[in-house]
């Protein structure tokens, strides 16, 4: 198919509409709720809980992106995107119509879980169904929907809560979501498949989410809600060794294991699961603690802080949907090595700011982290895509976006430890203190680290990758868009 067939108005273009519909229920709960929870909890009370908005939303979306990639291999991939949209859809009902916050906090663990299902699952439909030429571009599409909800979301956020209602934040979803899945189901065919279909190894997706829960809210509440050193923190990552341990043993014992090791045995898989690791650990660290230094050292308020980090949303897509230009040139490892560069060079001047830097100092810094970015993790993905069969690329593609989210969880909390350690909490539940300065170089510097980690991680992916492989066969699977 011809590099032109990409767009909207394609032959593809209402499939390509629909995932980036879903998407975009994603990437606004992200950022919506965010300007809206302090009037959520003086009408629902129980401030206290407040923190589990955030987390329990990370960790059903996180815990279910794995099992969301592997069961859409054995499913089929239409059934679980819409799958993941339903229970977005249900979660979105709850959360809007919530008498309390306990019921808010179930309707954030459904909505997550939905989360979970529709990133991986709509990558990997857009990896089934574009070329290996096209799907840059795609993923530029997909990746201009962040950048759009990045603006949009906290403006939507502010204006729902303070002259409509926060109730709106959620029940603006529903009809997205029913938009979504009927164009779902009216334009992607997926052709129904030879054979008998695997058997599902419920245990083995137990014992991964069991312990993908665990180890993942040890990282988000330790350090805040329990100390690291705490007997709670202690036996919640004990529990999350002993879970792995387990699920390793079933997953050797299993003929069908809910999530084949044995694709970490390929050395693009894991190099690029690395990579999404540390592009995690970046993101986070900078979307979590740029605002703050905007805000608390150089004295601008939430807006302007906020359209700072919007600046890496924006470089992330204008350079993502040019990335494929640049592959099919001069291959997946220079582009990704290109793209670390320009990572670590944007990490690196993130040092040079200080008290009085001007903030459109700072919005340089993100959007070249994020033009880095685009260059980094998009080909990264596309290549272990590309590496693994149809009945794999699910589980594949579950697992690059299950170690971003580990990184997430890992950048907020070595970065917050050390933020924390430096300074304390004001009125407005923002850190300061005459350390904010000193700990937000501490925290650039290890931004400044992964980036070069990022950059020797890139040098690691193989120079012979089958390319060829996907320009014969196009698409080549079994699903059809009519």
């Amino acid at each position: 198919m011809a590099t032109t067939s990409v767009g909207l108005r394609s032959e593809r273009g209402p499939i390509l509409l629909s995932l980036m519909l879903a998407t975009a229920l994603v990437a606004l709960d992200a950022t919506i709720i965010a300007t809206a929870s302090a009037t959520i909890a003086r009408e629902l009370g129980g401030f206290e809980q407040l923190p589990w908005l955030f987390s329990t939303y990370l960790l059903a979306q996180a815990v279910g992106t794995p099992l969301s990639g592997r069961l859409a291999d054995v499913l089929g991939r239409k059934r679980m995107m819409l799958a993941g949209v339903a229970l977005f859809f249900l979660g979105s009902v709850l959360c809007g119509a919530a008498w309390s916050m306990g019921v808010l906090i179930v309707g954030r663990v459904l909505q997550g879980l939905g989360a979970g299902a529709v990133m991986p699952v709509s990558l990997t439909i857009a990896a089934d169904i574009y070329t290996l030429e096209e799907r840059a571009r795609t993923q530029g599409y997909l990746a201009s929907v962040w950048a759009m909800s990045s603006v949009v979301g906290p403006t939507l956020g502010g204006v729902f809560s303070e002259f409509v209602s926060w109730r709106w934040i959620f029940f603006v979803n529903v009809p997205l979501c029913a938009l979504a899945a009927w164009m779902l189901i009216r334009r992607y065919h997926e052709s129904s498949r030879e054979g008998t279909r695997e058997p599902i190894d419920y245990l083995g997706a137990g014992l991964l989410a069991g312990g993908s829960t665990a180890l993942l809210l040890g990282l988000l509440e330790g350090g805040s809600t329990w100390g690291w050193s705490s007997p709670t923190t202690t036996s919640i990552f004990a529990a999350a060794v002993l879970l792995f341990v387990a699920f390793v043993v079933r997953v050797r014992r299993t003929r069908y294991p809910i999530l084949d090791l044995a694709i970490l045995r390929r050395r693009i898989v894991v190099v690029s699961t690395a990579v999404s690791l540390v592009v995690g650990v970046i993101v986070l660290g900078l979307s979590t603690y740029i605002p703050i230094y905007a805000q608390g050292v150089l004295g601008v308020g939430p807006l302007v802080a906020g359209f700072t980090l919007a600046a890496m949303m924006v470089g992330w897509p204008l350079s993502a949907s040019n990335a494929g230009r640049l592959y099919l040139r001069i291959g997946f490892r220079l582009t990704s090595m290109i793209g670390s560069a320009v990572v670590v060079a944007g990490t690196a001047l993130a040092l040079l700011l200080g008290a009085s830097s001007l903030v459109v100092a700072v919005a340089g810094v993100c959007f070249l982290v994020g033009v880095g970015m685009g260059l980094t993790a998009v080909p990264t993905l596309i290549a272990a895509q590309s590496s693994a069969s149809f009945t794999e690329r699910g589980a594949v593609t579950g697992t690059n976006m299950f170690a971003r989210s580990l990184g997430s969880a890992v950048g907020v909390a070595v970065c917050g430890a050390i933020v924390n350690a430096g300074t304390t909490l004001g009125p407005e539940g923002l850190p300061v203190g005459p350390g904010l300065m000193s700990a937000m170089h501490v925290v650039f510097g290890v931004l400044a680290s992964c980036g070069v980690l990022l950059l020797v991680l890139a040098t690691l992916i193989p120079a012979d990758l089958q390319e060829a492989r996907d320009r014969r066969s196009g698409a080549a699977e079994p699903t059809a868009a009519t």
